[in-house]
């Protein structure tokens, strides 16, 4: 909570000056959580009820943004954003102060630039179609990397010429740090003499309006010494390709897409295709979202499904309370979890149900 208390002396200091500085500077957050009970939690296929610790139906945080008008169109902007989890109240994203953003812009017609740590093109584009979003139980559980994907010492640029979308990042070193889950996998880069020490670079070319959307990426990461995931050296690589697709029919949204990926670790070669369908309907003050997500592993019987339902029920415009259920089923020695950084053993299915509230400010 140290780091909290920080951001918030940061957040006053930063509002003392707005006058002076003609900034409009904004402080934000949302506060979700709740109480989830999973099967098969272990290895004896013992059940366990608890409160999540990444997110519930969407991840907690507090953030500070502020811009300010340059003149002829330009606009100078920044983002300061801490992820925190709700069962325990310690700092999320590997401890970092301000985990999910951190960084600095200029926007304009020709769209923005940005500098830090930032989300990148693999999120940008499948939170379009992705009708879940980081909940619990959701396709996020069997690639932990979509929620998480951002980026440290990054350059980063996103524009929309009439519908058609551009979006790239560059990152000199995709991750520095070294604990804390899913967002922290250890590689700092920025080596002299070894350019690919944990480069990254993701694009996204696309298409978007009211009615529907399209869009594909690609997101190549490069490993060195010490980074987890298998990427042990710079010459290891983690791929992923996406096309994701968007269909307002009334009211309700429809979303689909496949992500291939391609690792090529110290362990050697792993394929995987993952394909999801979900829809959204709002029903006066009630949604109701639903998604099908299948992960089929090649050369092997490591495959993975997901059936998840969640109704939410608006209180406000803040405010909400909703109800969740899921399955995740496992084949041959997949262990993939039902909820987000939870645990089942290989070959095990689970069930899960979550009750939760969630406040936005």
């Amino acid at each position: 909570m140290k780091s909290i208390h920080v951001a918030l002396a940061l957040a006053s200091s930063v509002a003392a000056c707005t006058a002076a500085a003609q900034t409009s500077v904004q402080i934000y957050g949302l506060v979700d959580s709740g109480l989830a009970h999973i099967t098969n939690a272990d290895a004896n296929g013992n059940s366990v009820t608890k409160v999540p610790s990444l997110t519930g139906s969407l991840p907690s945080r507090i953030g500070f943004r502020g811009s300010e008008d340059l003149g002829n169109g330009l606009q100078a902007f920044f983002v300061l954003e801490n992820g925190l989890s709700m069962d325990t109240g310690a700092v999320g994203q590997g401890g970092r102060l301000f985990g999910r953003a951190a960084h600095v812009g200029l926007k304009g017609s020709w769209g923005t630039f940005t500098i830090g740590r930032q989300n990148n093109m693999t999120y940008l584009a499948a939170i379009k179609s992705d009708v879940m979003g980081p909940h619990l139980f959701s396709m996020s559980s069997i690639d932990l990397y979509i929620p998480n994907a951002r980026s440290d010492n990054a350059l980063g640029y996103l524009g929309n010429f009439n519908g058609v979308v551009l979006g790239a990042t560059y990152s000199f070193g995709r991750d520095g740090a070294s604990a804390g889950g899913p967002a922290a996998t250890s590689c700092p880069g920025e080596v002299a003499g070894n350019a690919k020490a944990c480069r990254q670079y993701t694009a996204l070319l696309g298409y978007e309006s009211k009615a529907w959307g399209l869009n594909a990426t690609y997101d190549r990461m490069y490993g060195n010494t010490g980074a987890a995931g298998g990427l042990a050296s710079s010459d290891n690589t983690d791929i992923r390709s996406t096309v994701n697709a968007w269909l307002m029919l009334g009211a309700t949204k429809v979303g689909a897409g496949l992500m291939d990926r391609e690792t090529n670790a110290v362990t050697g070669l792993a394929e995987s295709v993952m394909v999801y369908v979900g829809a959204s309907h709002p029903i006066g003050a009630l949604t109701l979202d639903a998604q099908v997500a299948k992960r089929n592993a090649r050369r092997s019987r490591d495959d993975v499904t997901l059936y998840v339902a969640r109704l939410t029920y608006a209180l406000s415009k803040r405010t909400a309370v909703y109800a969740s259920i899921g399955r995740m089923d496992n084949d041959g020695a997949s262990a993939v979890a039902l909820d987000a950084g939870g645990t089942v053993a290989p070959g095990m299915s689970q069930n899960g149900v979550i009750l939760g509230m969630r406040h936005g400010f």
